[in-house]
């Protein structure tokens, strides 16, 4: 945007839009981010323990809008840095604790569809703050960037007084040894016919097994037990695939990319680049219900991405300062099996360090871009995609060698699997013994806590 670089860049006639950032600037204004979401992700889980996840989330948007005061109110440099690392602490606890959330309280048969749906809303938000971008980027003045900024608030204060009328991750209730909180709160998120107190009774021995086989639950605990262990390295590598897609250099870069590739418009190429993206979101929805995690992320997640990069970077090699558009439509759901594999007790650190080697991945990633994108250093431009199809190639062959799929599992029949140490072949077709309940002593105190939250 000519407003934003008159106050924060330099003129470069020589450029396809007459302007330019240096590239310190441009790795600090656009990796401060993520590297404010590894720091609050790397500490999700001290905070879970403590706070739960609604309290996070609501930090979340306290430090989104303080964040948004300072990126508006300033015109220099160092505050414009401080703002994007706020924003970002609060992006790695909204991404960590809303998936964190949606993971402990769906029903095991609804929580792909409601993870698409997660990621369905984020795409939207894309889209929409693309379009935005589009409309006000040929504005003279800082209103360009101003604009889009201000609408930021809307979301989390939506979020923030929507969070005063949802219960409590009952699982997280339940780890506090809050028995009768959390048979209101699943009894709020499950339909008037659910057998809640089943439900309740299964999380509660799953919770009390993990306890009984390791009393720990910190960071060096997911590491200790080789259970443990391989839980935690399956979470992390799942969740790095984001970063091996390259999908964060599309995410981060776009609109510059496409300036800087002569595209004619290129607001409207990003728009078009987001709409894309919801769209396979959407298609994909359907998919990861029906046939799993891993095909998704094995097709349209990695494969296909890789291609189109490789096509992107090939065609641009052969005719460069042609106008080319490339459509990638990446539609991971590392995320969604990043959150499932955890053990109960360990899960808030184990998804938190997961997120954070993520966010990390995509730090190194916004701030490497720069030198190979911008004219002034190596100006590869589009050729920046032969460095992600073999990435996205590793990164596939790790998915079909090590990744299990856990679609239609419930979190409890996830640790009975896991506890067998099941190859990741055998997970799609295993079946699990259902856990009958407590012995009669939990039993009755179990149905003691029942009557007195029902008299409540």
């Amino acid at each position: 945007m000519p407003g934003f670089l008159k106050i924060y860049g330099y003129e470069a006639p020589e450029t396809a839009i007459g302007w330019n950032i240096s590239t310190t600037r441009q790795q600090l204004i656009s990796s401060l981010m993520t590297l404010g979401a590894f720091i609050s992700s790397s500490l999700a889980g001290f905070a879970a323990t403590k706070l739960g996840r609604k309290w996070c989330l609501w930090l979340a948007c306290l430090l989104c809008a303080v964040a948004n005061i300072i990126m508006m109110t300033t015109t220099h440099i160092g505050p414009l840095y401080a703002g994007r690392l706020l924003i970002g602490l609060a992006n790695g606890y909204f991404m960590t604790f809303s998936q964190l959330y949606i993971q402990e309280t769906s029903p095991a048969k609804y929580r792909g569809l409601f993870l698409s749906f997660f990621q369905f809303c984020t795409s939207f938000g894309t889209l929409i703050g693309a379009i935005i971008d589009w409309k006000t980027a040929k504005r003279p003045d800082k209103s360009a960037y101003l604009i889009p900024l201000a609408i930021i608030y809307v979301v989390p204060t939506i979020l923030f007084i929507s969070l005063f009328f949802i219960p409590e991750s009952p699982r997280w209730l339940i780890l506090q040894g809050r028995f009768d909180d959390a048979h209101k709160s699943l009894k709020w998120l499950r339909p008037s016919d659910a057998d809640v107190d089943a439900e309740l009774s299964e999380i509660r021995l799953a919770i009390e097994n993990e306890h009984e086989s390791s009393k720990g639950v910190g960071y060096m605990d997911m590491f200790n037990d080789p259970i443990d262990r391989r839980r935690t390295m399956l979470s992390v590598g799942a969740v790095v695939l984001q970063a091996a897609s390259g999908s964060m250099f599309i995410i981060a870069y776009k609109a510059y990319f496409f300036a800087m590739a002569e595209v004619e418009d290129p607001f409207a190429m990003s728009s078009v680049l987001s709409t894309a993206g919801l769209v396979a979101i959407m298609v994909n929805a359907l998919i990861v219900v029906r046939y799993g995690r891993r095909r998704v992320l094995l097709t349209s997640g990695l494969l296909i991405s890789g291609c189109f990069q490789l096509i992107i970077a090939v065609i641009y090699d052969k005719n460069p300062g042609t106008a080319v558009t490339g459509k990638g439509m990446i539609a991971s759901y590392s995320w969604l099996v990043g959150g499932e594999i955890p053990s109960q007790r360990l899960r808030s650190h184990t998804f938190g360090l997961a997120a954070a080697v993520g966010f990390l991945g995509a730090w190194l990633i916004t701030f490497t871009a720069p030198y190979f994108i911008n004219p002034s250093s190596l100006n590869w431009g589009p050729r920046y995609g032969y460095i992600w199809f073999p990435s996205c190639i590793i990164a596939a062959a790790w998915v079909y060698f090590f990744l299990p799929e856990v679609k239609g599992r419930t979190l409890e029949e996830i640790d009975q699997m896991f506890n067998q140490q099941l190859p990741a072949r055998k997970f799609r077709t295993y079946q699990c013994v259902r856990q009958t309940g407590l012995d009669a002593k939990e039993k009755s105190s179990m149905e003691a806590v029942v009557r007195e939250a029902e008299k409540v």
